[in-house]
């Protein structure tokens, strides 16, 4: 029995769980990682459901996407690269600009190859990535016999 004016502890307040929100595309789930990535790096504490909209993963879930992508060649370390540097800037590469022309080519190389795995695991859940452009043919200005 407990003695009176004495209070039992009570459970900690939990917020219910709400409906998690999917990103809409291996981008917007890149940027939210490197962001999370970012802060983690400057001190901040990471915790689930703290945030304004409740995500299906934590950063580390995306960075062990890319790493098993990295383990089954799928991505290089070219592409982890500019991942990161376009990663912490929060923007992606702009094609059109000539000195970012390579890097917007490795970022939307690695982008195709992490939705996938990231649809299957419910990380991504918005329009699919259109398809790839069939790559021009050019012609030989020789005749080939």
């Amino acid at each position: 029995m407990t003695p009176p004016n004495t209070a039992l502890p009570r459970p900690a307040a939990t917020a219910p769980r709400g409906r998690t929100e999917a990103f809409r595309n291996a981008e917007e789930a890149w940027f939210w990682t490197m962001a999370a990535l970012i802060a983690r790096r400057d001190g901040a504490r990471i915790v689930s459901g703290a945030g304004l909209v409740q995500r299906p993963c934590e950063p580390d879930d995306v960075v062990k996407v890319l790493d098993r992508l990295y383990r089954q060649r799928r991505i290089d370390l070219q592409h982890a690269r500019i991942l990161r540097i376009w990663g912490e800037r929060q923007q992606a590469p702009d094609p059109r600009a000539p000195r970012e022309g390579g890097d917007a080519r490795l970022w939307r190389e690695a982008m195709a190859r992490l939705d996938w795995p990231l649809r299957v695991k419910g990380i991504v859940d918005g329009p699919s990535l259109p398809m790839q452009d069939s790559a021009d043919i050019i012609a030989f200005p020789g005749k080939l016999r």
